[in-house]
């Protein structure tokens, strides 16, 4: 079969693999659509992935072409979309109900190969099937979306709240649209790009800036929901907070990156500072939002390349363009 391959730190390729073998509780899917985000980045940077080469990709749905022996809750012929969340189900923190800060965390497309290839092998409890109204081409969006219904739990919303949100990337406007239905009174975007700006507008939201001071709000922002990982991004957004609000750190940021707290600000206001770690308990509810239509995949998936523009696809969403990049064996 065909895949993706990060090689080497800044070095992808197409080429042919072995097809994937089933385990016994494994299945085989027919990859529909694949899609690319900010750990795709991280990756081909050398980071996240404990070795390379890998086959990336942890957004993917697709067609069940094959089954494990001892596979009985899925058929050959369902549609399904994975959660790429591997844990090993015995740590501290799994048994805790914790399984995304898990001591052995892995993931498809991130430690063992995923979806950027034209088939790929999943557990079959990581497997959600899908309706058959979905169009599964556009079911890649539901791996990005779990992530967004997880920061929303961390966040345990409060309605009226005033929300604002830098950056309207896909998670970002992800995070605006749930916020939407999560009872703000309020939701601004952040973003220096104005075509992704102008889409945030397009779904909805309160008012688009390109910075905060842009925006009349001298209290601050109930809630402050940083969806860049870029440093300057989030210090910003650390002073926006409002007395009793909450900062929301959801966007991946380098290793390296770093940011100043006010100790005394945070004791004397009742700030709460707080991450959000991928998928955790919400995959499920994100496949049951995505089929009532949540999402419009039309204004969330901007570009649709074959997998063999890879590499292309890459370098265009480094670059800040479009918004959700999908690749399409």
């Amino acid at each position: 079969m065909r895949a993706a391959i990060v090689e080497a730190p800044g070095k992808v390729t197409v080429t042919t693999v072995p097809d994937p073998t089933p385990g016994p509780r494994d299945v085989v899917v027919s990859v529909a659509s694949c899609g690319l985000c900010g750990t795709d980045l991280h990756i081909l940077q050398g980071e996240f992935a404990p070795t390379l080469p890998i086959v990336p990709g942890h957004e993917f749905a697709g067609e069940v072409v094959g089954v494990g022996r001892d596979v009985t809750e899925l058929s050959v012929g369902d549609l399904v979309a994975v959660d790429p969340s591997l844990h090993c189900h015995e740590c501290r923190y799994c048994r805790s109900g914790r399984g995304n800060l898990c001591d052995r965390w892995a993931a498809i497309g991130v430690t063992v190969p995923g979806g950027a290839a034209e088939y790929a092998v999943a557990p079959v409890a990581n497997c959600v099937r899908l309706p058959r109204h979905i169009d599964v081409k556009d079911a890649a969006l539901i791996e990005p979306l779990s992530c967004a219904v997880r920061g929303y739990d961390v966040l345990s919303g409060t309605l009226g709240a005033e929300v604002l949100i830098y950056g309207s990337g896909t998670m970002g406007l992800m995070m605006l649209e749930l916020a939407k239905r999560t009872g703000a009174a309020g939701v601004d975007v952040l973003d220096v790009n104005p075509d992704r700006l102008a889409t945030a507008g397009l779904l909805g939201c309160s008012r688009t800036a390109a910075s905060a001071d842009e925006l009349e709000r001298p209290g601050g922002w109930d809630v402050v929901i940083d969806a860049t990982g870029n440093a300057k991004a989030i210090q910003d957004g650390l002073g926006r907070v409002a007395k009793g609000g909450t900062f929301l750190q959801f966007g991946v940021a380098d290793y390296a990156t770093t940011a100043v707290i006010e100790p005394y600000r945070i004791y004397n206001q009742e700030i709460t500072i707080t991450g959000s770690m991928a998928v955790l308990h919400s995959y499920e509810r994100a496949a049951a939002l995505f089929a009532t239509g949540v999402l419009d995949p039309s204004v969330f998936i901007s570009d649709r390349l074959p997998l063999e523009q890879y590499p292309q696809a890459v370098e265009r969403f480094a670059a800040g363009h479009g918004r959700k990049i999908v690749v399409e064996p």
